[in-house]
């Protein structure tokens, strides 16, 4: 099975400048979480919930940073996972583009 949860957008501080520590900015993240249901299943709203609140409660400087902690939280509080991608952006940081960071990670 594959949870997709795309888009999940919410503001929070994120990064190293000056004004991105006063004030927050939107983040996107996109996840994708193989494994093997049988019986026992990952609710994806908790995963959500998750990402959020990690992102918001721990104010990260960088996001390779937010990503290694979400990587670590995720299979810790969720051990089905087989296979984890996570895409962090920051959609409005630059005029011209969409920043991100992604990872795969098999388990």
């Amino acid at each position: 099975m594959t949870i997709e949860i795309e888009d999940l957008e919410f503001f929070c501080i994120i990064g190293i400048l000056d004004f991105e520590r006063a004030k927050e900015q939107l983040v996107r993240v996109n996840c994708q979480i193989q494994y093997h249901y049988q019986e026992t299943f990952i609710n994806y709203a908790l995963v959500a919930e998750a990402i959020q609140n990690e992102m918001q409660k721990q104010r990260f400087e960088l996001i390779e940073t937010a990503l290694l902690h979400l990587k670590s939280t995720l299979k810790e509080e969720f051990p089905l996972i087989e296979t984890l991608f996570l895409k962090i952006s920051k959609p409005d940081i630059l005029d011209n583009c969409e920043v991100s960071l992604s990872e795969t990670t098999k388990y």
